[in-house]
């Protein structure tokens, strides 16, 4: 029997070549299981990635970079996941009805927009963290990272400020109080904390640079915005 991905004769359960099973399993409940189980693994899953990410981010994201790249979840896929945890969060405790009602009543292009951002805050995220990851590189330029690196690190950073933001949500739907206010600071604190120590850890000038490229990386991303949406009102 061939390889149906690379086409190469297999003698045993796996290609030798690719790596590719000699038999593919039926999707099942049992595959489905066994894939919950390996996304939620403590080990190699989101809540190590987690931990990893909140107790020691800088040295932990600079390990995946160069040296183990399946210890934690993959940066997309967290950012990903951490988003729908985000939307979920929202989705039963109301915690942005007070923004939604707001863009509702500005109709424009640009209130569509942030509307989708709202809407879509996995790809938003990614998009606003080429904004930041190019202001961190410029920051940072000295450092031997390029943009794709920086980009993987702002990818776990505002995966675990998605989940911030999450927690205050969820606590202010139970409780009823004003709490997303303080979840805005504590995930901007966390962020900048974070991209400091990934560069310099012990040099305020890290943390300095890291606020100063996260305020300029959201700056730029939301005047795009604002500048697309305008040219497009403008335009009609």
């Amino acid at each position: 029997m061939n390889c149906k991905s690379c086409n190469t004769e297999i003698t045993s359960k796996f290609c030798h070549e690719c790596g590719h099973p000699a038999t593919l399993h039926r999707i099942d409940g049992h595959y489905i299981l066994h894939e919950i189980q390996h996304v939620l693994h403590f080990e190699k899953g989101i809540l190590f990635t987690i931990r990893e990410l909140i107790t020691n981010p800088g040295q932990n994201i600079r390990f995946y970079l160069s040296e183990n790249r399946s210890r934690l979840v993959k940066p997309i896929i967290f950012i990903i996941l951490t988003s729908l945890i985000y939307s979920l969060a929202n989705h039963f405790f109301h915690f942005e009805d007070g923004y939604v009602n707001y863009l509702d009543n500005q109709p424009s292009t640009t209130t569509k927009i942030f509307k989708w951002i709202q809407g879509h805050y996995g790809w938003s995220n990614i998009i606003m963290g080429i904004f930041i990851a190019f202001w961190t590189k410029l920051f940072f330029k000295k450092y031997d990272f390029n943009f794709f690196e920086i980009l993987i690190l702002l990818c776990f950073v505002m995966g675990i400020g998605m989940l911030i933001y999450s927690v205050f949500g969820i606590a202010q739907g139970i409780t009823q109080m004003k709490l997303m206010q303080f979840a805005g600071l504590f995930g901007f604190s966390y962020s900048a904390w974070a991209i400091g120590q990934f560069f310099e850890k012990k040099k305020v000038i890290s943390y300095i640079k890291a606020i100063s490229a996260y305020l300029l990386g959201m700056l730029t991303f939301s005047l795009v915005a604002i500048l697309i949406g305008t040219i497009i009102d403008y335009t009609k």
